[in-house]
């Protein structure tokens, strides 16, 4: 192993609401705290130049929207081939033993499988050798290959991002249900967002004026 793993629960918030009403997608100088499509899509590309165990990393908190340390908690067991899902434990529950699963891509769990045959390991292990705090700065270094800066490069912004393109597409209790909240309330925050992804709904709506 690269370096010892570092696990605590420290980092677990003990209280499974959140305070909707102070919670913002954006700073208090107006900064969005959520990567936006195009971010997106480069932030994917950009994992496709780094070292394996990596890219695995940041895929499965793009096509997830799962917390960082949801991902890194991850074992072998948690990657179930024949429902094609991973699953989480929630972290930002009252109580342990939560969990939820989410469906990724095929391409995805494939190299997933084959990290996992590679590394030898027990159903039991853990997948990843690298501490919390280096997967942080794993996503950074993903986020600087991408040309991703602010507030929003960050493992959350990520969360954000896969949030506000979810629900656009997907019903808001689906993108509950992926996401792990605990109230609709807070996942209703996601359909408020102005940016890229209402425009491109809003286009859709300009669509019989571009025939006049």
């Amino acid at each position: 192993m690269s370096e010892n793993r570092q696990y605590s629960d420290s980092y677990i918030p003990k209280d499974s609401s959140m305070h909707t009403k102070d919670f913002s997608l954006y700073t208090t100088k107006g900064q969005r705290k959520y990567l936006n499509s195009d971010e997106r899509r480069r932030f994917l590309e950009a994992t496709k130049e780094v070292r394996q165990d990596k890219k695995l990393f940041c895929q499965l908190l793009y096509f997830t929207g799962a917390r960082i340390g949801e991902v890194h908690n991850l074992t072998s067991v948690s990657i179930d081939q024949s429902n094609k899902t991973v699953v989480f434990e929630t972290l930002k529950k009252r109580k342990k033993g939560v969990y939820r699963e989410i469906p990724i891509p095929a391409f995805l769990l494939d190299g997933l499988q084959a990290f996992i045959h590679g590394s030898g390991n027990g159903a039991d292990a853990r997948l990843w050798d690298f501490s919390l705090r280096t997967a942080s700065r794993y996503v950074k270094e993903v986020m600087h290959k991408a040309a991703i800066t602010g507030q929003q490069a960050s493992a959350k912004g990520l969360r954000h991002g896969f949030a506000v393109h979810a629900v656009s597409i997907a019903p808001i209790t689906l993108v509950k249900k992926w996401l792990g909240h605990a109230r609709l309330e807070t996942t209703e925050i996601y359909l408020g967002v102005i940016g890229v992804e209402e425009r491109e709904i809003a286009e859709k709506l300009w669509e019989d004026y571009a025939k006049i």
